[in-house]
């Protein structure tokens, strides 16, 4: 009996050590930094812009306001971040100082302050209760600190970048961590200017010295994102209004690109396929037409089917979603803005409540090297860190799902494993219909998620057909709804 078992176990260790071990496919260069991975599994999140413009129903503050229009009677923080976290929102940008300079914060290097206001007889910081409010609701904390200052006497000369770096070290060393850092490309124009009451332009290029702000303020926080036009972590969709563009590639060249650059949208919107940097695209939109709240849109409000089609258009197409929710002039998200956005989350959470595809038979049409390692499986295991693959020098492939029976199939979900990169360049979804494959829907790049809605179609069988790819697929994850 002791040799029979030698025996088995000699013919098992032989049968292992023949088994050939099957490589990764090379990454296609470049691909995210962890930092990177991280922002891109938060999807969603909160902009909360709010200042005196709140107070004079302006969107752009001249910089001559008074601190003293700034008098929240009702103010709440924990209400903005209980009801961002209800409607599934994973973090806070915090609009800490706009155009017109005014700090929300009682910043030691300007009387243009919350100290110098009625809220809280001058003793409150409202950047502090923000970030504390964000972290005990379990959101991430960022900040934007407009470059343009409209109040700054110095603003256009070299003073005043010494001033906004301050700025940013005060921001930093009192909030870490911050995940994300925010500016724009609204830099230079009329302004009050300490009195000055001027235009002043700016070379949007030089005059900040960019790298040696972010390279201060990486610093002091080393997993930082910095959102601007052109990165360098993540960039402008290209416009304000909730999509970008359904071929969308996260690589950019950003070497000619600089905040404020005009003429660079469609790029922005889509990416460039043989991009030499990462820096995917991030959706910058408002529940209300302005950034800043204003009585007279609340009859304007998106609702929550137009928020669902931004985040089709958003997150569906492998950006992320930063939604701006304004407070109004009590200090509380309003009642309307509320019940849009927890009817926006009803809305996601009824329409993806079953993936019916997890866990669910699979096969593809070549597996890499024949291993189990890469086989269909691994796209309905619910694992993000397994993925199907194909030989090197296979570009296509298709992935079948068998669900089981016959089900009303609405949507389905992709996404790519890109610590490997980003690789598919076509691909398209059929259903079995009567022994025959039927199209009913087709896309570009897949990124991070891509979520394509079809008109709802009953089906047991449901492939992915990779038509294109700059190297062998990957694909992690599919699910169906």
């Amino acid at each position: 009996m002791k040799k029979l078992s030698l025996i088995f176990l000699s013919i098992y260790f032989l049968l292992t050590a023949c088994q050939k071990v099957v490589s990764p496919p090379e990454p296609v260069l470049p691909v995210p930094t962890e930092r990177q991975l991280a922002w891109h599994e938060m999807e969603q999140y909160a902009f909360v812009h709010f200042t005196t413009n709140t107070f004079t129903d302006k969107e752009w503050g001249f910089g001559d306001e008074s601190p003293s229009v700034f008098n929240p009677t009702a103010m709440d923080v924990t209400q903005w971040t209980k009801t961002f976290k209800a409607a599934g929102l994973t973090g806070l940008v915090l609009t800490c100082k706009h155009h017109d300079g005014f700090c929300l914060w009682p910043s030691e290097f300007t009387e243009h302050s919350v100290k110098n206001s009625p809220y809280k007889d001058g003793k409150g910081n409202v950047v502090d209760e923000v970030e504390k409010a964000s972290r005990a609701d379990g959101l991430k904390f960022g900040v934007y600190l407009s470059p343009w200052d409209r109040n700054h006497a110095d603003y256009g000369s070299p003073p005043y970048v010494e001033y906004y770096r301050n700025q940013l070290k005060e921001l930093f060393t009192a909030h870490a961590p911050v995940f994300e850092m925010w500016f724009d490309g609204a830099n230079g124009g009329d302004g009050y200017y300490g009195g000055a009451n001027e235009k002043r332009k700016i070379d949007g290029k030089t005059y900040y010295d960019w790298p040696t702000t972010l390279e201060l303020i990486r610093g002091m926080e080393p997993n930082v994102i910095f959102f601007s036009d052109a990165g360098p972590d993540i960039r402008w969709c290209g416009n304000e209004r909730g999509f970008v563009n359904e071929t969308n590639w996260n690589t950019i060249t950003a070497d000619t690109l600089y905040a404020g650059k005009g003429g660079i949208e469609k790029l922005l919107n889509t990416g460039e396929e043989n991009g030499i940097s990462w820096i995917p695209a991030e959706v910058d939109v408002s529940i209300r037409p302005g950034w800043f709240y204003h009585e007279k849109e609340d009859s304007l409000v998106k609702t929550p089917e137009q928020l669902f089609d931004i985040y089709l258009s958003s997150v569906g197409r492998g950006s992320n979603l930063i939604l701006n929710i304004p407070p109004d002039r009590r200090g509380l998200v309003n009642e309307i803005d509320v019940a849009s956005l927890l009817g926006w989350k009803k809305l996601i959470d009824e329409r993806f409540a079953i993936n019916i595809a997890l866990n669910k038979p699979a096969k593809a049409s070549t597996v890499r090297g024949n291993s189990p390692v890469y086989e269909a499986l691994m796209v309905t295991d619910g694992n993000k860190e397994t993925y199907w693959a194909t030989n090197d020098q296979e570009q296509t492939g298709t992935l079948e799902i068998d669900l089981g029976e016959s089900k009303l199939v609405s949507y389905v979900l992709v996404q790519e494993y890109i610590k490997l990169g980003q690789r598919v360049k076509s691909f398209s979804v059929e259903i079995e219909k009567d022994g025959k494959w039927l199209e009913v829907a087709k896309g570009t790049t897949i990124g991070y998620k891509r979520i394509l809605r079809i008109d709802p179609v009953e089906a047991q069988k449901v492939r992915l057909v990779i038509s294109g790819s700059k190297a062998c697929p990957v694909i992690h994850n599919l699910e169906i709804y």
